[in-house]
Parts: structure tokens; sequence; C-alpha cells
């Protein structure tokens, strides 16, 4: 309470009930001041608190000791065995319980389990555009979400980059292990919100069942690996089952380098031309420009085999050069021999690594001056990454491209990124829309999709291809869209030159495409 001079004191208050006929009228307050008591109390606590302090702290000091020392042998140790950014697994922790799974898998036959290898499709792009912080907050994000699609008993970890595997023990057959792949690519379907960036990624995995049998955790995962770059060779977002051809199939592809540095001089690569056409009218407008290796032991292989063997190496800016040339000879020939209005374009492609050099736009302005193809009939596609790329050495190769007066399409747009809003600072006008998408088109969020791109892109005033078109319904939907121009299937795969030129001389028409 107070005084009337309004200092404070300690006082001892007790309220009597008074009642009157069995109802309660009022309260009888007594107070009375124990300020002298409280203090001498006080006073007395503040002495005995001073001396079990002074033992306290020596307790304490001796207690906090022992738990620093304990809890830095506890973080040596799990340092020792888990990855610092997302907190999962390590190589060594896997290996560690792969191991000991491999040993009771051979005491008690019946213990099946699996392993699956995770690679996140472009998710370096990701990294070198968006810068590092983003990247690693994209790999905390799909540490999180994988760990949420596995059952507690599961190892997920993480190896290194964006690669991660998962060691699934006590599963009844490799069947399970498929329902987890599945599971996450589901998972990785919605996009990730990573401060103002809406980042989409996929997963290739490759599964490796202890059915096939093995005795090191090294084996493992060598096959799972493989079975991952299996999956990745099919296309985005697939998983794959380790089978004994893959192994065989490694041993090819360790020779296909060196087969790929002598492939152009001994002309075992062509040139093949896919046509694109307006949307509205089927006329043919150019075609694009893809390349394909016969090889003389192995026959055709696959662009998804051998272009990223020529990226790992630095060839793919090799082929990349003699594919432009041969390209742009070819089509400034048909051009004369088929006269066209408007001429013929040709679209190529032009991968990350050609960005690094410095001689890029001299190059392309040779070859066109070489060749005689006006540099606004030639569209180069380049990924959204290179697109969006802050690089001083590929910003300058885009405004020098940009300044010649070549064309630069956007390629599998929808894929690789994110935040929009980066568009309309890109130096291209035009838009491809990837295959997945048009794939996707029966279903209403597909087509929904597709005409939100389009209308995206009538509004920044680009022209939007659409590739992969192989039925006469996604035509029709895209026709309805107004989307500008399409290529695929449906009207024809990609040609050899003299297929190419059989289709220009009976009018490029899309009759032809379809009857054959």
């Amino acid at each position: 309470n107070y005084r009337k001079d309004g200092v404070p004191f300690w006082n001892e208050l007790t309220l009597s009930p008074v009642y009157s006929d069995g109802i309660l009228t009022h309260f009888i307050g007594v107070q009375q001041d124990i300020t002298v008591r409280k203090e001498a109390e006080e006073a007395l606590a503040k002495a005995k608190e001073a001396l079990e302090s002074a033992n306290r702290e020596l307790e304490q000091r001796v207690l906090e000791r022992t738990a620093e020392l304990t809890r830095a042998n506890e973080q040596l140790l799990y340092d020792a065995f888990h990855d610092s950014l997302t907190g999962l697994a390590n190589r060594a922790l896997f290996n560690d319980r792969l191991a000991h799974t491999l040993e009771r898998e051979k005491r008690h036959f019946d213990n099946h389990f699996a392993v699956l290898f995770l690679d996140f499709d472009r998710f370096k792009v990701i990294n070198d555009s968006l810068g590092h912080t983003v990247g690693d907050a994209l790999l905390q994000a799909i540490a999180a979400k994988l760990s949420a699609c596995m059952r507690p008993a599961d190892t997920v970890a993480r190896l290194g980059g964006d690669e991660f595997t998962v060691l699934l023990e006590d599963i009844s057959s490799v069947d399970e292990a498929v329902q987890i792949a599945e599971r996450i690519q589901r998972e990785l379907l919605s996009p990730f919100q990573l401060g103002e960036h809406e980042v989409y990624t996929s997963a290739s995995i490759g599964i490796v069942s202890s059915d096939v049998g093995y005795n090191s955790a090294d084996e493992v995962l060598r096959d799972a690996d493989l079975a991952m770059y299996r999956a990745k060779a099919f296309g985005r977002a697939r998983y794959a089952l380790f089978d004994l051809e893959m192994r065989e199939r490694a041993l090819m592809l360790m020779t296909l380098e060196s087969d790929l540095r002598f492939a152009v001089e001994r002309g075992e690569l062509e040139v093949n031309y896919q046509p694109i056409l307006a949307a509205r009218s089927d006329d043919l407008i150019g075609f694009e420009a893809l390349v394909r290796w016969h090889h003389p032991k192995y026959g055709l292989i696959s662009p998804a085999e051998f272009v990223p063997v020529a990226e790992e190496s630095d060839l793919i800016i090799a082929i990349d050069c003699w594919v432009m040339r041969e390209a742009c000879q070819q089509v400034t020939a048909w051009r004369t021999r088929y006269p066209a209005e408007p001429p013929l374009t040709l679209s190529v492609n032009l991968s990350s690594q050609q960005f690094s050099r410095s001689d890029l736009v001299p190059y392309v302005t040779g070859v066109l001056e070489e060749t005689g193809l006006q540099a606004e009939h030639l569209k180069l596609e380049i990924t959204e990454g290179i697109m969006m790329s802050r690089s001083p050495a590929a910003q300058a190769s885009l405004d020098g491209l940009r300044a010649l007066g070549v064309k630069l399409h956007i390629d599998d747009f929808g894929t690789g990124y994110s935040s929009l809003s980066y568009l309309q600072d890109l130096p291209t006008d035009t838009l491809k829309i990837d295959r997945s998408f048009i794939r996707k088109m029966s279903s209403k969020e597909g087509a929904e999709l597709v005409s939100t791109i389009l209308s995206m892109a009538r509004t920044l005033g680009m022209r939007v291809v659409a590739e992969g078109v192989e039925t006469p319904a996604q035509l029709a939907q895209l026709k309805t869209l107004e989307c500008d121009f399409v290529q695929g299937y449906l009207f024809s795969k990609p040609m050899e030159r003299v297929e190419a030129e059989r289709f220009l001389a009976q009018g490029c028409g899309l009759e032809l495409a379809q009857s054959s």
C-alpha cells in the first residue's frame, strides 16, 4: 500500500465478511504495517542466497564445463556424419548404414532393401542465375520435403551438391520403392516459395534393389547412380529401375567422349530439320536444326546421351558451331531453291557453355556473312537460365547478338524458373512452350496453364512457339488460344536433309506430313 506521502510500505491485510440475516453486507479490513518484518526477512534471505549462490556457482561451473565437453564431442560426432546445410545424413553415415543393411541381409535373406539416388533437374542453372543463397534455401526445402515423404526408419542423405540418396530398409518388394519415388515426384509438382522467388524443380531418380545382389555400399551407389542417369536420359521428372544392361551401357558411354572428339571430322554427325509452322495457316515458316550422331559401332545415339557428354567435356562448343554453320548453309540454299514469303527461318540451339566465350558474337557474324543468311532470319534458342544470367560474359553475348539482329528465343519455357517478372527485362521476343505442357493440355489445369502463358506473352509483346504438338486435338486447342507457331510429330519428326527437301518440294504442307 502507499502512505499519504506516496511512499510504499509492506502491509498485511485481513478482510472479514459481515453478514446480516445471512446476507453479506460488507467487509471489515484490518491493515498492519509489516515493513520492518519484511526488511528483516529480506536481509536474512539475501544472506542465505549469497551463500547458496556461491555454492551453486561453483557447482554450475563444473556442470557447464562438463556439458561443454559433452556437447563438443557430440557436435564433432554429429558433424562427422551429417550435412551441415540440410542436417541430413552425409555420405559417411549413409554408407555406414548401408553397409550394416548389407550385412543384415546376408544373415536374413528375407530382409529386402532399396536405394534411391536423386539428382534435381536444372539445379545448377537455378543456383547460377538466382544466387547461392537461393540455391542453399532450395536444398534445405528439398531436404525437408524428402524427409516428410519417408518412414521413420528410412535414411535420407545428401551426398553433395544437389545429389540426395534414400535408404529404404525392410521393404516387401521393389514396388514399394517405386511408390515412394512416385510420391516424391508428386510432392515436387508444387513450387518452392523461396523469398520473392517461386522456383520449380523436379528429380531424376535411380532405383536399385537388393535383389540384384551386392557386396559393398559402393557397388549399390554406383548402380543407383547409373539408374539415375538413365532416368535423366528419359527426360525430366522420371525414375528408372537399375538392370544389368545399364552397367554394360555405362561402359559403352565411357568410350563416347573419345569417339565424339572425332565425330565431326569423320562425318558421323548430321543435322536433322524439324518444321515449324504458323498455327493459323499451317504454312511452313522455318526449321529447327537438331544434331544427330550415327556412331559406326553403336548406330544412332540419342542426343540425350551424347549431348551431356559433350557438355561435360566442352565438346559441345565445337558441335554447336558445326551445326550452326551447316544449318545456315543448308537453309540459305533452300531459300534460293524454294523462295517463299516470308523467307524460311532457322532455329538453332545454343548451350550455356557458348556464353562463356568472348568470341560468340564474332563467330555468329562470320557464319552469317559466310552463308549469306540474314541475321533476322536466324533464331537462337536459349534456356531461361542463360537469359536470366547476370554474368558479364553472358550479358555481353546476349546484348551483342541482339544488336546484330539475331532473334533470341527462350527454349523449354516454364521448366526452369520461376519469377515471370524477369521476362519483361529479357532480350527476347519469342517463347517456346515446353512439350510437357502441351502434353497435359487435355486436362483443364493443363489447358489453363498454356492459356496463361500465351496471354502473358501477348501482354509482353512476345510470340509463342508450342513444341511437341502430337495430336489434332492439341493443334485445335492451340489455334483457339491463338498460339503463333507450332512444331511436333503431328507435322513431322526431325528429318534428314533429303527428307526435309522433299517436304519443301511437295509444298511444305501439313497434309503430306500427316499422310506419311
